[in-house]
């Protein structure tokens, strides 16, 4: 299903809903006197909101009362889906926090407002930003967003484990034959033969199932027209992911993880049940809540052997700020936006939920103050030449969800690699050639 028959769906379903709560999203007052009021929905809950509920007071107390301007702040939860059927009904807010992965799809609809002349009116320009996270906000030649809080993953290792195994905690490893390695000694079974300890495990967290070919120099697409998923580079990387099934067996590594909750105690780099885990930037948050005490560290993802060029490699991303078309106060929304992009206030908010800076300029008190203690290396790895992002594509969900089902028919030992990735190649190629028809259609350019 594109986005235009999302729209029109999500807008049936709208009616549905209550009008009390319904009324709250989108029953924005314009203005009170002379103070224009801007809506700003946000997905974000507990400190996540908190920080950007800071820029947002910062603002209201002071650009935005010397220009009479008021940011209404709200979270909401399912903001894609409401932002959606807000858009369609043609009662957005003014100012909605997406995801990078949903922003083609957005444009590519009509569904955002380009910020081409709202940057050049502010003096906004590729050169404030990381390459890689502008990279995200540039689509079909055209800004369509501008960055909120970045993210970058680097490979998380427990340093107490790597002593019992008698590895040197202070030498992570540097290439997947020596993580392979390392991931053996580290793997450990209990008295009754099962698993009590894992060096490290593909499938956790799971979520880029999608992007193990990129560590092996493989592309999704090239850019404009084809899909790419059954490269030989990308073959290499679920071949590198089924060995671990191969190895320890897919069903006993189902079960060790099967009482893994992310967020929570039991999650199983903090528990200390895996020794290695491939994670974000913000993974200091819940090591800090759950086990304080963990003695651990974070360093590059390895690289093949051959490939030194595919060294501190991350898969960046972002989440973006954009103006919906038809909101009522787009230049008003957009003198928030520019007020959020200033060094001082963009770490105010990556600050606050603890995550790296978008901004190409980063102040040594930033990095000095900020409590997770690898932030130089998560802010430095999205700079790197191997740093890669999702493929901008407006069918780019269903394209990451074939993907998580190859993935998973190759971990459980059911399909090889080269056949998995030929299936996923073959649907995803007819569904980008429909996508590309449609659009062409929409522009009078079809034959």
């Amino acid at each position: 299903m594109n986005l235009r028959s999302t729209l029109l769906a999500l807008a049936t379903v709208a009616t549905t809903v209550s009008a009390v709560v319904w009324s709250e999203l989108i029953m924005q007052p314009e203005n009170y006197g002379n103070v224009v009021h801007v809506s700003y929905w946000e997905k974000w809950t507990a400190f996540e909101r908190d920080a950007m509920k800071a820029v947002v007071d910062k603002y209201n107390a002071t650009e935005g009362a010397k220009k009479h301007i008021f940011v209404d702040f709200m979270p909401v939860s399912g903001i894609e889906d409401k932002t959606i059927v807000a858009i369609s009904g043609k009662m957005p807010p003014d100012l909605a926090g997406l995801s990078t992965l949903s922003l083609a799809a957005f444009a590519d609809n009509d569904a955002i407002v380009p910020l081409d002349d709202y940057c050049k009116q502010y003096g906004i320009k590729d050169t404030d930003y990381v390459p890689i996270n502008w990279r995200q906000m540039f689509y079909r030649g055209h800004v369509f967003a501008l960055p909120t809080t970045p993210d970058s993953n680097a490979l998380h290792y427990n340093r107490a484990a790597f002593r019992e195994a008698g590895l040197d905690p202070d030498k992570p490893p540097r290439t997947f034959d020596e993580m392979d390695a390392m991931a053996d000694k580290l793997t450990k079974k209990d008295s009754n033969g099962g698993y009590k300890q894992f060096g490290f495990i593909p499938s956790d967290p799971g979520w880029w199932n999608w992007g193990w070919g990129y560590f092996f120099g493989g592309d999704l697409w090239n850019g404009s027209d084809k899909i790419t998923c059954n490269s030989p580079e990308n073959v290499e990387g679920f071949k590198w992911v089924a060995s671990y099934s191969h190895k320890y067996g897919p069903s006993q590594i189902n079960s060790f993880k099967s009482g893994f909750v992310f967020a929570s105690p039991t999650n199983g780099f903090i528990s200390g049940k895996e020794a290695m885990q491939f994670q974000g930037v913000w993974m200091y948050n819940f090591i800090a809540k759950y086990n304080p005490k963990l003695d651990w560290a974070a360093a590059p993802m390895p690289h093949p052997r051959n490939r030194p060029d595919l060294a501190e490699m991350t898969l960046a991303d972002s989440d973006d700020i954009v103006i919906p078309v038809g909101a009522k106060h787009p230049k008003e929304a957009f003198d928030f936006i520019a007020f959020l992009q200033r060094q001082e206030n963009m770490e105010l908010l990556c600050m606050g939920q603890r995550k790296e800076s978008p901004l190409a300029k980063v102040s040594e008190t930033f990095l000095k103050t900020h409590p997770n203690p690898f932030i130089r290396l998560f802010t430095d790895l999205p700079k790197g030449k191997a740093s890669r992002v999702p493929p901008m594509l407006g069918i780019i969900n269903e394209y990451t969800a074939a993907l998580n089902e190859a993935f998973d028919e190759v971990t459980l030992l059911r399909e090889e690699p080269k056949q998995a990735l030929d299936e996923v190649q073959a649907r995803i190629q007819e569904k980008l050639d429909h996508y590309h028809w449609i659009l062409k259609l929409r522009e009078g350019k079809a034959n």
